[in-house]
């Protein structure tokens, strides 16, 4: 089964219901017909099957419509993560050579900036109030556009989407998936979170992450209803949880943990019977807190990837806080050594590995987009090496115990350490720094910086608020992998042949002047 046939048998069954609340009101059938206009539009560009197609959009109608108008011809959607830097989208472009490229008016300077960087001959579409050289409107095109069915056939093995994450390197790798991966994994995540025909879900998760998309592409399935919400606001998350009955959440645990905030999160629970969280852990506490105010019907642990949809489902969260549970509905799941030329055979229970998954499975990729050194380390024998450890215990169940390469998963989002050293290391009062995820129960993980001072007798609070403001301010980082905490310390542990030890780090092991944590 294909995408774009998907919403067009959905709004032959359900042509009345409403699909889309927020800036546009739909129903089927009206959504159906944009998403028709806006495919055939990109034809008359001179767009093909194939092709891929950048967008530099926010978190909204002209997103998720033009998502799906591209599945209706068979062209690969490239949504971008506008939170990246300008020189790490300019990568992306140059690494996925779109045909088109559309933006808005939230994503247009860093489209602007990027696009300066990496020269492109992609036909350019804005949307919105404010227009930008060079680039047609997109609206008026779409509105002149014909309603009719794309006469484009598009087969399950056409591609779908491709997302970039950060992955184990600094530089983005671009995920490739077809119709098949795209349209398994919102099956499986209908059937994973128990969802019904009619299910109304919140679109606060960024499109260009697939947790996103999932929230979008499960409500095409069921004739739901979903419900955009451009830039996640706590407090505006509530008010269009009670005005449009929200009944389902998909969120990372940055955003649970925001909602608990507001003190109304007994607001929630009016209608919200079934939560789903992916992207981090969820702390025991905030865990107890969802379980105790909203009392779901269905609370979801989610863990999975970009590359292959879920690894692991735990259907009751609040049973086993931090539990992972068993493989999903198309996965299977191994704990192998960490040793590259192992092999793959299971690990006892108990004995921590990595986490590797089948890529048999329905909604798993088959390699990354023109990145073969990417391919060589993840890929093996058919198994996709997670980079995650992890172990089974007594019952089965499965547990993540952090990152083979130290990666830190921050609100959802991933963060390299070295990439956040190496500006830091910029800095002139710096001589040595070192960077790891630390527990937080807001973030799951906050970039932690440790720090030694050039001058041995510098105020460590003084230099830890003046480092946090120049990253603020001056250095080329996205926000989210600015450090959150900065620790100044007398020297960074190392092993014997100079590399950093980490764990001492998280495990507190380092010697410090004096408190220098900034909040």
């Amino acid at each position: 089964m294909e995408i774009g046939r998907t919403l067009t048998w959905t709004a032959e069954r359900f042509p009345e219901r409403l699909a889309f609340a927020g800036s546009r009101r739909m129903t089927y059938f009206e959504w159906d017909e944009r998403t028709n206009r806006i495919a055939n539009a990109m034809l008359s560009l001179g767009v093909r099957p194939g092709d891929r197609a950048a967008m530099f959009l926010s978190n909204s109608e002209a997103m998720a419509s033009t998502h799906l108008a591209l599945q209706k011809i068979g062209v690969m959607s490239t949504p971008l993560n506008i939170r990246l830097s300008a020189p790490e989208l300019a990568y992306c472009l140059q690494n996925c050579e779109p045909a088109v490229v559309v933006t808005d008016d939230v994503a247009r300077q860093v489209a602007k900036e990027a696009l300066t960087m990496s020269p492109t001959r992609a036909k350019m579409l804005h949307t919105g109030s404010q227009p930008l050289a060079g680039a047609m409107d997109f609206d008026s095109l779409v509105l002149a556009a014909d309603p009719a069915p794309p006469r484009i056939e598009v087969t399950e093995s056409d591609p779908s989407v491709m997302l970039y994450t950060s992955g184990t390197t600094a530089k983005p790798k671009g995920v490739p998936r077809t119709q098949r991966n795209e349209f398994a994994a919102s099956v499986a995540h209908v059937m994973q979170c128990r969802y019904g025909y009619g299910e109304v879900t919140l679109g606060a998760m960024p499109m260009y992450h697939t947790m996103g998309l999932r929230s979008l592409l499960s409500m095409l399935i069921i004739g739901g209803k979903f419900v955009e919400l451009p830039i996640f606001n706590a407090e505006r998350a509530i008010g269009l949880i009670e005005s449009e009955a929200v009944t389902a959440l998909y969120l990372v645990p940055t955003a649970f943990w925001a909602l608990t905030e507001t003190g109304k999160l007994d607001r929630v629970a009016t209608t919200v019977r079934k939560l789903a969280f992916a992207g981090a852990p969820m702390t025991s506490s905030l865990c107890e807190k969802l379980e105790e105010t909203i009392r779901p019907d269905v609370f979801v642990n989610h863990y999975g990837s970009s590359e292959v949809y879920t690894f692991a489902i735990e259907e009751r969260a609040s049973r086993k806080p931090g539990s992972a549970g068993r493989p999903g509905l198309y996965s299977r799941v191994r704990i192998v050594s960490v040793e590259p030329d192992a092999g793959h055979d299971p690990l006892p229970r108990g004995v921590v590995g990595e986490i590797a998954a089948s890529l048999e499975a329905d909604d798993a990729f088959q390699g990354y987009w023109r990145r073969p050194d990417a391919d060589a380390r993840a890929i093996r024998d058919g198994w996709y090496h997670t980079g995650d450890l992890g172990h089974l215990d007594d019952d089965g169940d499965l547990w993540v115990d952090g990152r083979v390469d130290d990666m830190i998963v921050t609100g959802g989002e991933n963060v390299h350490p070295i990439e956040v050293e190496d500006v830091l290391s910029r800095h002139p009062d710096v001589a040595e720094v070192a960077v790891v995820g630390l527990k937080d129960e807001k973030w799951g993980q906050a970039v932690t910086a440790f720090v030694v001072p050039v001058r041995a007798q510098e105020d460590p609070v003084a230099l830890a608020r003046r480092l946090q403001e120049w990253a603020r301010t001056k250095a080329p980082l996205s926000p989210y992998k600015r450090p959150k905490k900065v620790v100044v310390i007398s020297a960074i542990p190392k092993s014997p042949v100079g590399k950093i030890l980490r764990r001492k780090l998280v495990a507190g092991d380092y010697a410090v002047p004096t408190s220098a944590r900034v909040r």
